[in-house]
C-alpha cells in the first residue's frame, strides 16, 4: 500500500448502549484495533474503554459531541465500553473494526 493511502474502515460488530446521566457499560462486539463511537443523542457524551465489566465513564473521559462520531484506538485487551451523557438520554453506538476513515 502506498504511503499516505487509507484503508477503509471495515466494521466487525456494533453494539448500542442506552446512555443517560449515570454511567453504563456494554460488551464490545467483533474484533479489530479501532472503535467508531457514534453519539446519536442531543447531549455531549463521555466514553471510556476497559477490560472488565466495572468500567465507568465520567466527565473527565473522552468527549463525543452530540450527533457526531469519533474513531478511537482499542487494543485486543479492551472488551468493554462505558458512556455517560451530560444531560438527557440517548443511544451511543460502538462499532469495532479495522481501518480508518476521513
Amino acid at each position: 500500500m502506498a504511503t499516505g493511502s487509507i484503508m477503509p474502515f471495515a466494521p466487525t460488530g456494533t453494539v448500542s448502549l442506552a446512555a443517560g446521566a449515570t454511567s453504563s457499560n456494554v460488551v464490545l462486539a467483533g474484533g479489530g484495533d479501532s472503535v467508531v463511537v457514534t453519539n446519536t443523542s442531543a447531549a455531549l457524551a463521555y466514553v471510556r474503554f476497559g477490560s472488565d465489566p466495572g468500567v465507568t465513564a465520567s466527565a473527565a473521559d473522552m468527549p463525543v459531541l452530540a450527533n457526531s462520531r469519533v474513531m478511537l484506538s482499542a487494543n485486543s485487551l479492551i472488551t468493554y465500553a462505558a458512556a455517560i451523557l451530560s444531560s438527557g438520554s440517548g443511544a451511543v453506538l460502538f462499532s469495532r473494526g479495522s481501518g480508518s476513515y476521513l
